[in-house]
């Protein structure tokens, strides 16, 4: 697991990219899509991705676990974008350029240079950089989307974040966090575990008002999220590298009804397909997600905290129904209705 589970910036997909002229079905208003091409990065052929390991990509949202004032915390995803006139900046540079390189190059190539502290919109007091951000005389560079990656400690009780609160009760240092079983790669398990144990370490945050709840987990009545560390859902059959064989996986495979792969190379480069890199649809219209297909069994042992009226009210309600199992991701809500009072 040390080779996984550390995602401190955007990670690229596995083969190089074109831009076609249609809508995107990922991020509203965005006028194009980024299809992939046939063709293996030279970074991942480099990276000797053959020898990898491919896990699952979760629709989620990215969050950090590391201490905040000496206490283990989590850390919700926060890149620092330009602000208006960066932006306005940095198109009058790339028309400056598209016409040096249309021209006849008999003038020196133009430059650009970030000024971090005006072509940049302000952050919280306690954002900082994510850890493979590059730096220049100090200063945070940001890298192609023009995006400098970061964290933001939670603020208990922001509103902003409530649904990351959740998932942790940070007074006890404990997460809750769904893990794959060990030895079954059907399974998963509900823990609530110290925070403690994963300093360093990002995890896809999911759930019932996360990104649509592209899994089905819980309801309004039964609001849940859980952690799953990044890297920790392993594919038992994943694909060649190559598109055909990854398309024909995504398209009739069980396995392969999932948002994408993350490729987990032994140098500690990550690389990654998503199926609207493949003008696939997500979240899957007609079938139900092989991750929520899965098992679940509860390891919340309200032993722990039952004397403790102020622990996080979800750790409670999880805890009642230590040691219980339902037969999918799907069946969590129904489950967690039982004995609650209508």
């Amino acid at each position: 697991m040390e080779k996984c589970g550390k995602v401190q910036q955007k990670v690229s997909c596995i083969f190089e990219t074109r831009v076609i002229d249609e809508p995107a079905s990922k991020r509203k208003f965005q006028g194009y899509k980024v299809i992939a091409t046939d063709l293996v990065k030279s970074a991942a052929i480099a990276s000797n991705i053959n020898e990898s390991k491919a896990t699952e990509k979760l629709d989620g949202t990215c969050v950090f676990i590391a201490e905040w004032q000496g206490v283990p915390w989590l850390w919700a995803r926060l890149d620092r974008k330009p602000n208006k006139a960066g932006d306005k900046r940095f198109k009058q540079f790339q028309l400056l350029h598209q016409k040096w390189e249309q021209g006849p190059k008999d003038i020196s190539e133009p430059s650009f240079e970030w000024d971090i502290e005006k072509d940049f919109k302000e952050v919280p007091e306690h954002w900082v950089p994510a850890s493979d951000v590059n730096l220049v005389n100090g200063q945070p560079q940001p890298d192609k989307s023009r995006h400098i990656p970061g964290w933001v400690p939670l603020e208990k009780k922001s509103r902003q974040y409530c649904w990351h609160e959740s998932a942790v009760d940070l007074d006890r240092g404990l997460g809750l966090f769904l893990m794959q079983k060990e030895g079954c790669p059907q399974c998963l398990q509900i823990q609530a575990l110290p925070l403690q144990n994963f300093l360093g370490y990002t995890a896809e945050l999911i759930g019932t008002h996360i990104n649509g709840n592209a899994y089905s987990i819980g309801s309004k009545r039964n609001p849940v999220h859980f952690l799953v560390i990044h890297g920790s859902i392993a594919l038992s059959e994943p694909p060649g590298i190559s598109l055909t064989e990854i398309q024909n996986w995504f398209s009739s495979t069980q396995e392969g009804l999932v948002e994408g792969v993350v490729w987990h190379c032994q140098n500690g480069k990550l690389f990654k397909i998503h199926r609207h890199h493949l003008n696939l649809p997500w979240p899957l219209k007609d079938t139900t997600p092989v991750f929520s297909q899965k098992g679940v069994e509860i390891l919340v042992d309200s032993s722990n905290f039952e004397s403790d009226e102020n622990v996080n009210p979800v750790f409670q309600k999880l805890g009642r129904h230590f040691n219980k199992k339902c037969d999918s991701v799907l069946d969590l809500d129904q489950l967690l209705d039982i004995g609650e009072e209508k």
